[in-house]
């Protein structure tokens, strides 16, 4: 099935018209001509059945096939708070996170954090990685689209930590304990929850990170006795922290 995004309003229309980008794959990539099927789906958990009905050089004419079909939210949420690496490791994880069912990422600077990003380009970054978990969440399957927010300082994410029920970060410090047994303890029966993930740089948080941090309510974990990258521990903690999610009882 290939599948579309596309706007709210777009999705309660019978007749969907298509061009640009997506057009030209769907017509000169995958040749796709009238009868075929094409599902659209608008981040917000709505989805929807089309097939093509016309069809020129550059557009193509979509007809609802079936009513919308409303995916039913995640009995919790999962914020990802992770300070960006370099390179091109933060589209990969972004994906990979899309692909765990995250619902918000929370790109952090912290002060050991050597991406360094502001003003215009913090948001023309926030812009393609919003796009990159389109993306994914169109090849996953995935009704619910996560929303990245802009990259901000630690200083200004920090609060957002407060709005979990259950903040958690990756530690090395002595105080951590392993994140299985805590996972057991929580309960996705009530309604409600936002559980959060905090990954620190290369380096770690700084001590006063780290308190600030605890300071918030947030529990320290360890995962393991190796120390992971960046990317590796955000979706260690999302992977874990997703199966705790969808461990409800019968």
């Amino acid at each position: 099935m290939h599948r579309h995004h596309v706007a709210p309003e777009a999705i309660e229309q019978d007749t969907l018209i298509l061009r640009g980008a997506e057009a030209h794959h769907l017509l000169h990539v995958l040749r796709l001509r009238e009868g075929a099927e094409v599902g659209a789906f608008d981040g917000a958990g709505r989805t929807r059945l089309y097939h093509i009905i016309a069809h020129d050089a550059d557009s193509l004419t979509l007809a609802a096939k079936q009513p919308i079909f409303q995916t039913a939210d995640p009995p919790v949420r999962l914020r990802l708070f992770v300070c960006v690496p370099k390179g091109e490791r933060m589209d990969w994880l972004l994906e990979k996170a899309t692909e765990l069912g995250v619902s918000e990422i929370v790109p952090v600077i912290s002060a050991r954090t050597v991406v360094r990003l502001e003003g215009r380009q913090a948001i023309a970054k926030r812009d393609r990685w919003q796009r990159i978990v389109e993306a994914a969440a169109r090849q996953c399957g995935a009704a619910l689209v996560p929303h990245v927010r802009t990259p901000q300082p630690f200083a200004e994410a920090l609060p957002l930590t407060r709005e979990c029920t259950i903040p958690i970060v990756a530690a090395l410090t002595p105080e951590a304990r392993p994140l299985m047994p805590l996972l057991v303890t929580l309960d996705p029966e009530r309604p409600g929850q936002t559980w959060g993930w905090w990954c620190g740089p290369e380096g770690d948080f700084t001590p006063a990170e780290l308190q600030a941090l605890l300071d918030a309510g947030a529990r320290p974990v360890t995962l393991g006795p190796l120390i992971l990258r960046v990317e590796t521990a955000a979706l260690y903690g999302l992977a874990c922290l997703g199966c705790a999610r969808n461990n409800r009882r019968s």
